[in-house]
């Protein structure tokens, strides 16, 4: 019986192991993934992020179809052609519910993301380095 348990302790190690030195297989989806989505702490809003070039939006969801939709946050893509790469680009949350850091993870690029249900409230700047 120890021995068992012995070989099976051995086996899952070396998946645990394996799995810190190689991306297993849940975060390769994650990594390649075109589109991610990012809550917000308002429970109706979050951001869809094109990975490959920076776009995004706000998506708004709802019980009642009169506040159902996308709007656009950043239509401009950030990078061009061949540059663009799936899992390029990542938003992080801040204090400031309304705020996001947009990083481009392959040349450390940043912008201030700001959300709103106000249109002329909604913008996304490069944080100059």
């Amino acid at each position: 019986m120890k021995k068992i348990l012995f070989v099976l302790f051995a086996l899952l190690s070396l998946v645990l192991v394996a799995c810190k030195q190689e991306k297993c297989s849940t975060q390769i989806i994650k990594d390649e993934a075109w589109y991610e989505m990012f809550s917000t702490e308002n429970i109706w809003t979050f951001l869809k992020l094109d990975t490959s070039n920076g776009k995004i939006w706000q998506v708004q969801y709802s019980v009642n179809n009169d506040y159902r939709g996308e709007v656009v946050l950043n239509g401009q893509a950030l990078v061009e052609g061949n540059a663009s790469k799936n899992g390029r680009f990542t938003l992080y949350p801040t204090k400031n519910m309304f705020n996001f850091i947009l990083l481009d993870q392959k040349d450390g690029r940043t912008w201030q993301v700001q959300w709103s249900m106000e249109e002329n409230n909604r913008m996304v700047i490069p944080i100059m380095r």
